[in-house]
């Protein structure tokens, strides 16, 4: 398959870019189509659900979330820890948002995956990890003042944070998919 870019128009620039393209690619049947989209980019981030394998607990943290509060929904969202890559790698980024939104020092990282989370519209791959730590890597967490941060960190059993999926307090995507691998490696799923 072929496809590329005959026109782009920047539409506006606030945290990320929103850019209007037109794309020209071969279509399934062999003929050639065209289509018009507009695309948000933002940078690659990295998530990590927090698990303490001693206690079986996992520290997911919550924060203001103005789409959530816009679609009718609570905007206090319960979520993995995640940020942006910002020139770090996806390991780094990992364990540097550990730390500063939950307070926590990781101890080992494992790769769930590199994943889009809306690929129709949105360039962001967001690398998830599951990462351990136990109560002697814990510190004062809640986000950095001059990114605006205000995050709540929440240390809950993960029998209780995994049934928040189906009661629907839980409803970003991240979470649900790394919650659920934390289920499938304790081979209870």
């Amino acid at each position: 398959m072929s496809a590329k870019v005959i026109f782009s128009k920047v539409l506006g620039k606030g945290f990320g870019t929103l850019t209007e393209y037109i794309f020209r690619y071969r279509r399934f049947d062999g003929t050639e189509g065209e289509i018009c989209r507009e695309v948000y980019d933002r940078g690659h981030a990295a998530a990590i659900l927090l698990h303490n394998p001693a206690t079986d607990k996992v520290i997911l943290v919550r924060q203001f979330r103005p789409p959530a509060m816009l679609n009718g929904d609570n905007p206090y969202m319960l979520e993995a820890v995640a940020g942006l890559l910002d020139g770090d790698g996806p390991e780094a980024c990992a364990r540097r948002e550990a730390l500063e939104e939950a307070g926590v020092v990781v101890k080992d990282l494992e790769l769930v995956s590199a994943s889009y989370g809306l690929c129709a519209f949105v360039t962001e791959v967001l690398t998830m990890f599951i990462g351990t730590y136990d109560d002697h890597d814990r510190q004062r967490g809640g986000g950095l003042a001059h990114e605006g941060e205000d995050i709540e960190v929440l240390e809950l059993s993960f029998t209780e944070a995994y049934g928040m999926i189906a009661s629907g307090e839980i409803m970003d995507m991240k979470t649900v998919v790394l919650l659920q691998a934390l289920m499938l490696r304790r081979g209870t799923a």
